[in-house]
């Protein structure tokens, strides 16, 4: 089972065996609005955390998505380019961004959990 850790930029990354699967929260599309475009990375390409890794654009804004730790891009949804809209149907599970292998385990600890990242989203909105 994958463990699940977010960001205060509101990404998400569920963690089995080393790799993340990274997309955005159900919350960060709400706010986003409908979204209309999706870059997402190619495979192969190092990230670094906290460093852009996608692009989403909705008919609100335009805004990056960030890395939640460093590693190498190992997949990317290429399903997102053709159907953004799946980042509003369901963003913590077919709308994922790209697929992570993680260079350093110890970056999780600086992540929040799910009640963590419940009580952050309540105490900004």
């Amino acid at each position: 089972m994958s463990t699940i850790y977010f960001t205060e930029d509101h990404e998400w990354i569920a963690v089995e065996d080393g790799v993340g699967t990274v997309g955005i929260t159900s919350f960060a599309q709400s706010q986003l609005g409908d979204v209309v475009f999706v870059e997402v990375p190619e495979v192969g390409v190092s990230l670094e955390k906290g460093g852009e890794a996608a692009v989403v654009e909705s008919v609100k804004a335009a805004s990056e998505v960030y890395s939640p730790v460093t590693g190498d891009v190992v997949e990317s949804n290429e399903a997102l380019p053709d159907s953004p809209g799946t980042v509003n149907e369901d963003p913590e599970g077919e709308g994922w961004f790209f697929k992570v292998k993680l260079t350093d385990l110890s970056e999780l600890d600086g992540l929040m959990d799910q009640a963590a990242y419940d009580a952050f989203v309540a105490d900004h909105s």
